[in-house]
């Protein structure tokens, strides 16, 4: 089993920038793609950025790219999520997932953490 946990969520203004961590419980996942999801209220969970365990690949919606970097550090098994330029726009509960293949399809995606609230005011 693994367990995901994130942080580095909170309140900040429109322009301003987070940086989510995602911690994973056990070693073996540094060879597994995560990926990054976020849920605003009233729709559905969609996919914001993903990458291959080694970093050499990575996936950005379009609405993040540009903005967004997705990054990680396998000998902590620790992603990471730089978010800059924020908007309101961008306000969702943003969740970590862990999955053998690198995917913009939430169900490729095995192990998920609880999540954790961004909120962007204009």
């Amino acid at each position: 089993q693994v367990q995901l946990v994130e942080s580095g969520g909170g309140l900040v203004q429109a322009g301003g920038s987070l940086r989510l961590s995602c911690a994973a419980s056990r070693r073996t996942v540094s060879s597994y793609a995560m990926g990054w999801f976020r849920q605003a209220p009233g729709k559905e969970r969609e996919f914001v950025a993903a990458s291959t365990w080694s970093g050499s690949t990575t996936y950005y919606a379009d609405s993040v790219k540009g903005r967004f970097t997705i990054s990680r550090d396998n000998a902590k098994n620790t992603e990471y999520l730089q978010m800059n330029s924020l908007k309101p726009e961008d306000t969702a509960v943003y969740y970590c997932a862990v999955g053998r293949t690198i995917s913009t399809t939430p169900n490729a995606y095995g192990y998920w953490g609880h999540g954790t609230q961004v909120t962007v005011s204009s």
